[in-house]
């Protein structure tokens, strides 16, 4: 059987408690053996992401998981050309890992946008995609999406933009 590996991407601009908690609740439900956190150097639906932090991002990450059993800090998106397109990750990952089975977590805010996502239909398709619920989103998974569903999971009111926000005063 496949090591199932659940790939989490994001700015985590910063990392906070709440991506631990899905993570943490993704390995608890059985849905995954692992989860990567995978550091997006530069998200193409967000104007304000920056590139040049992108380490920095990373090793913040890669802090924040120490003793996180079945939980890694990935830099897959590192060497793929920007700005960062979800499908290209998941094909490098097939590529580079062929013994894995890979699935998706996403927030119910980039559900609501997934139809802008690059080759949003080859993802579908191919793999499965957990969402987890996000205050304000619709978090409602369209019909005919038969491989996507929402974690159960607690809604969190928490966002790293808060948290910069919180910072910046």
């Amino acid at each position: 059987m496949p090591i199932r590996t659940c790939l989490f991407g994001g700015s985590f601009n910063p990392v906070h408690e709440g991506h631990l908690a899905l993570a943490k609740t993704v390995l608890q439900q059985g849905l995954a053996d692992e989860v990567w956190f995978v550091v997006s150097p530069r998200n193409p639906l967000k104007p304000t992401a920056d590139a040049s932090d992108a380490l920095a991002r990373l090793e913040g990450v890669r802090e924040a998981l120490v003793g996180c059993s079945g939980c890694s800090a990935s830099d897959i998106e590192f060497s793929l050309p920007l700005p960062s397109y979800s499908v290209q990750t998941v094909r490098k990952a097939v590529a580079d890992y062929p013994s894995r089975e890979f699935l998706l977590l996403i927030g119910g805010d980039n559900l609501d946008v997934f139809t802008q996502w690059k080759d949003y239909p080859y993802l579908l398709e191919h793999f499965d995609i957990l969402v987890y619920p996000r205050p304000g989103a619709s978090n409602e998974v369209p019909a005919g999406w038969s491989r996507v569903r929402l974690l159960n999971a607690p809604l969190m009111d928490v966002s790293s933009t808060a948290i910069r926000q919180g910072l910046q005063k």
